[in-house]
């Protein structure tokens, strides 16, 4: 990256969310127990939470590879269903607590519309936007500050703070369980960006303490802990602290990216390689602007998941991510196109050949059986609404 101070992504708050209702389901996933590579292992010594079972949503957003977006309000379901048809898309983000959010108030937000979409095959992700970094700077947009009082006691130095992630963590539970989103579902907090300086460490510091006491408390309760941030910011001081294995920093289980570089995948220059790998990645690649699909147009955020089981995809360096997902036909494939079909038909078990540039005979297999298996018309060219059921399968 260049030297010069780069434009952090900011998110857009003038929309988020809230929703009422019942509904339990315990799922505890194995990697919410086990930390991440280098990731220290959760502070608290209380006893796990026995959640009782008292919904069948699935969890989310499961194993997932494949373009997501996040919007200011949530969606009518008309405009779900017509985006469900007509886009890319298969996963979106909906705001869920936290007195930080502008619009608390949510018209379609429901357990109702939780479980339809999820029935339907979209994946949710949860945000919370409570306390900031006292470093921010855009205060009182954003409501309450990170405690940043510091003790003597060295042991817990940020008392106050880990006590306001223990609280948030707490309220996304009870917001997510009355949606009827399922323990072993993961939860994003929403840390907003702030500028790094060698003498901010009088607000960094505390925010590392709230987000171990978020990860901490989220895991307690059987859900998997996501942080959002921007790359240069809440990202990158996570990522310092894993790297420098620092054993007062509880890591959360998934990283957010925010990162507008218009390059659909979950990489960035602000962090290394290995961190939350495999599996465990969001980057929100675009910021704010309108899409137009099936006549509905929307403001969104785009966004990039590997998140779960995505080992299969691989295929020797193949990337499978394209900024853009367009038809195909034998005549006109273009070879970048042709090998990220290939690689993700692969991962279905569907595509056993060489991950060549050309549209082959076992392609034409592989696509013929994923569209008779996803309940549409089979046909020689491959189509976006082809391209969204297989990313979101």
């Amino acid at each position: 990256m260049p030297s010069r101070p780069v434009r952090v992504p900011r998110r857009r708050f003038h929309l988020p969310l809230l929703g009422t209702g019942t509904g339990v389901l315990v799922v505890l996933l194995a990697l919410v127990l086990a930390p991440l590579g280098g990731t220290p292992t959760a502070t608290t010594t209380d006893a796990p939470v026995d959640l009782a079972a008292k919904s069948t949503n699935p969890v989310t957003p499961g194993n997932f590879i494949g373009l997501g977006f996040d919007q200011c309000e949530t969606q009518s379901q008309k405009n779900m269903d017509t985006w469900l048809e007509h886009s890319p898309f298969r996963a979106v983000g909906v705001y869920i607590s936290g007195a930080s959010r502008f619009c608390k108030t949510q018209k379609n937000l429901t357990p109702e519309w939780v479980a339809t979409q999820l029935a339907k095959g979209w994946r949710i992700l949860p945000i919370t936007l409570g306390p900031q970094s006292s470093c921010v700077g855009r205060f009182p947009r954003y409501g309450a500050a990170i405690d940043p009082t510091i003790v003597n006691d060295t042991a817990n130095a940020y008392a106050a703070a880990r006590a306001q992630g223990s609280a948030e963590a707490d309220s996304a539970v009870a917001a997510a369980t009355a949606l009827g989103i399922v323990p072993g579902s993961t939860l994003w907090y929403d840390l907003e960006g702030w500028g790094l300086s060698k003498g901010n460490q009088h607000c960094t510091e505390p925010a590392l303490a709230f987000m171990s006491a978020w990860t901490a408390r989220v895991r307690q309760l059987g859900y998997v802990s996501g942080v959002y941030s921007s790359a240069g910011s809440g990202i990158k001081i996570l990522d310092d602290a894993r790297l420098q294995g620092r054993a007062d920093v509880t890591l959360p289980d998934r990283i957010w990216i925010a990162r507008w570089d218009n390059v659909a995948n979950t990489s960035t220059s602000y962090i290394a390689e290995d961190g939350w790998r495999p599996g465990h990645r969001v980057k929100q690649y675009q910021g704010g602007h309108n899409e137009t699909w099936g006549g509905v147009t929307i403001n969104i955020d785009r966004n990039w998941l590997e998140l779960g089981d995505v080992a299969g995809y691989g295929c020797g360096g193949v990337k499978v991510s394209l900024k853009t997902y367009k038809k195909i036909t034998p005549r006109k494939a273009k070879p970048r196109q042709v090998r990220a079909l290939k690689c993700l038909l692969q991962g279905k078990g569907l595509y056993p050949g060489k991950m060549s540039k050309k549209y082959n005979k076992k392609l034409r297999a592989g696509i013929h059986a994923w569209q008779a298996q996803a309940g549409q018309k089979v046909k020689d060219s491959w189509t976006k609404k082809n391209w969204a059921s297989l990313l979101g399968g």
